[in-house]
């Protein structure tokens, strides 16, 4: 590893500790050193507050030694105002001859924009350190400016024996059936307050009357995101409950939406995904997890339209019931949450 990996890879682990808060920026790290010593470093913490170069700036005591450091940042310096001024001009007005940028911006507003500025102002500016690091780091951000579309995980528990619920009984309460452990299901709430939003089909909100938030884990509720084409779901359901901002896509012109309630209207006979990922996107969503039911994480399967998976199965039988999502299990990673089996899965190289 080189002096200039090293560093990188100190951005990116300052950049972390953004993970689920900075949205719809994207999670930055920056260090500033002067003869091979850290002098100042920061990081990117929410959107509307200072981004991470103006942290590692702030963080420097000796502010004459900027004229000779070099400032290391995992994307590159915005140079365009947002909620906050520029960062290209605040390396520029405080004299950093040199920049090292772990990857550039996908964001059209910056796109290399950042770093042309810098070298047009006489930095000796290197880009593309660790850039495979740097961009896995913030694949949710890259898949909504590359794509045009949320970075989309499917996830689900399904039993020893292959269903994600048994056969449903009359007059069945409205709850979940766990198939997972407690700490698996914390874990499902981490997860979420990583995420952006949270999708779920129909008969899943029917079914389990799920929250669908964050109760297990201190940390962002997701954005609430169900398909409900004919109004089925009884609108005393938690869903419903203004609790969280909810997205919900029906056929009907009636519905009447609220400030936390917003209903888009869709045409549910054809490319159903694909209408559903343009909303997204128009909602600036840069990330959101399938949580269910069947039908809906198999429509997303058979589309293509996914870049991971993470799939549960704990020690439970069912025998009979909904039958669990078929997917290929290429490129897996499996682990276990006590007794969980746990199986990640990626679409992507």
């Amino acid at each position: 590893m080189n002096i200039h990996e090293k560093y990188i890879k100190r951005c990116i682990e300052l950049a972390q500790n953004g993970f689920g808060t900075t949205y719809p920026n994207p999670m930055v790290g920056s260090v500033i050193v002067y003869e091979d010593r850290i002098i100042g470093e920061g990081w990117h913490k929410k959107a509307g507050e200072p981004h991470a170069e103006v942290n590692a700036v702030r963080s420097v005591k000796d502010k004459s030694l900027l004229k000779k450091a070099t400032i290391y940042v995992s994307l590159e310096p915005c140079s365009h105002f947002g909620k906050t001024p520029p960062c290209c001009d605040l390396i520029i007005a405080n004299e950093i001859p040199n920049v090292v940028v772990g990857t550039v911006d996908p964001n059209e507003k910056v796109a290399g924009k950042g770093i042309l500025k810098l070298i047009e102002a006489g930095a000796n500016v290197t880009v593309g350190v660790l850039e495979d690091e740097c961009n896995e780091l913030n694949k949710r951000f890259f898949t909504f400016h590359q794509k045009k579309r949320p970075y989309i995980i499917l996830k689900w528990a399904e039993s020893l024996d292959g269903f994600l619920a048994p056969e449903k009984e009359k007059n069945q309460e409205r709850k979940p059936v766990w198939i997972t452990n407690s700490y698996s299901r914390q874990l499902v709430h981490k997860w979420r307050s990583e995420e952006q939003a949270i999708l779920a089909g129909t008969q899943t909100v029917i079914d389990d009357n799920p929250k669908l938030n964050t109760r297990d884990w201190a940390g962002n509720n997701p954005v609430r995101i169900i398909l409900d084409q004919n109004n089925r779901i009884s609108k005393d359901s938690f869903v419903f409950d203004e609790s969280v901002k909810t997205i919900i896509f029906t056929k009907s012109e009636n519905n009447i939406s609220t400030e936390n309630t917003i209903f888009e209207k869709i045409d549910f006979d054809t490319n159903i995904i694909q209408q559903i990922l343009d909303v997204l996107y128009q909602h600036q969503v840069q990330s959101v997890i399938i949580e269910g039911g069947r039908q809906t994480l198999q429509s997303f399967i058979d589309e293509n339209m996914w870049d991971e998976a993470r799939i549960f199965t704990g020690k439970t039988s069912f025998e009979k019931g909904t039958k669990a999502p078929q997917i290929q299990k290429k490129k897996s990673v499996k682990t276990y949450i006590q007794e969980d089996e746990l199986i990640y899965i990626r679409n992507y190289d």
